[in-house]
């Protein structure tokens, strides 16, 4: 086979697997992640089953792709905007990161939904999924690193009961900072989504009105409680 006839074929595999995950996609908006459905997808798009189960053996294996690619959606959205500032305090980069989280949920409310709403039933997202979901978080982990290396970061105290917890998670997440700071990241990193979530899914609605300087005073509290300063 030449090489003239490979390319066309992998450009070809390339152009039928965009295909099969934008119509995913508009069925993600209209029915739910529950109710995708590979037959579906193939009807839609003209083809029969068994040609689109050459390109996702499982409905499960169409959710990892999607999955995957909104966590590397957001994550490149994340890193951009952090690249901006990587020169300014590491409270304004701290903010910039959550802005840039809220940003891409605003734009993107099914992709969101999928990695943040409710799980889909019968789906576990494999180890595959962990890279591109941590790109964020690696990124705040990275803020609070140059402040405590910069002696910037006030490392948050821990109760008796906390420490053993504090220090696992420190081991597993990054063992260069102290298990205060990583226990009080973890929990706001919880609560930025938290904040996305509300507003993407209306749980701020009639309660918070101006929602942007509203979501930056909460995500510079969140970074003062990491103890950025």
């Amino acid at each position: 086979m030449s090489s003239i006839v490979r390319g066309a074929r992998a450009r070809a595999r390339i152009e039928v697997t965009a295909a099969i995950k934008e119509e995913a996609r508009r069925q993600l908006a209209s029915d739910g992640a529950a109710r995708l459905s590979l037959r579906a997808v193939a009807r839609e798009l003209g083809m029969v089953s068994s040609a689109l189960y050459r390109y996702f053996p499982s409905r499960d294996d169409l959710l990892t792709a999607l999955i995957i690619d909104a966590y590397d959606s957001l994550g490149e959205a994340a890193e951009a905007a952090h690249a901006a500032v990587t020169d300014a305090a590491p409270v304004e980069r701290w903010v910039t990161v959550g802005e840039a989280v809220r940003g891409w949920a605003l734009a993107h409310p099914q992709e969101y939904a999928l990695i943040y709403g409710s799980p889909v039933p019968g789906y576990s997202a494999p180890q595959t999924t962990v890279p591109a979901a941590a790109r964020v978080g690696v990124l705040l982990i990275g803020v609070v690193r140059d402040a405590h290396r910069s002696h910037a970061l006030e490392v948050p105290l821990l109760s008796d009961e906390l420490v053993p917890e504090a220090v696992r998670l420190a081991t597993d997440l990054a063992p260069d900072l102290p298990p205060g700071a990583v226990a009080a990241l973890v929990a706001a990193w919880a609560q930025l989504y938290g904040l996305v979530g509300f507003e993407l899914f209306g749980q701020f609605n009639r309660v918070v009105e101006e929602r942007e300087p509203f979501f930056r005073h909460a995500v510079t509290r969140l970074a003062q409680g990491v103890g950025l300063r």
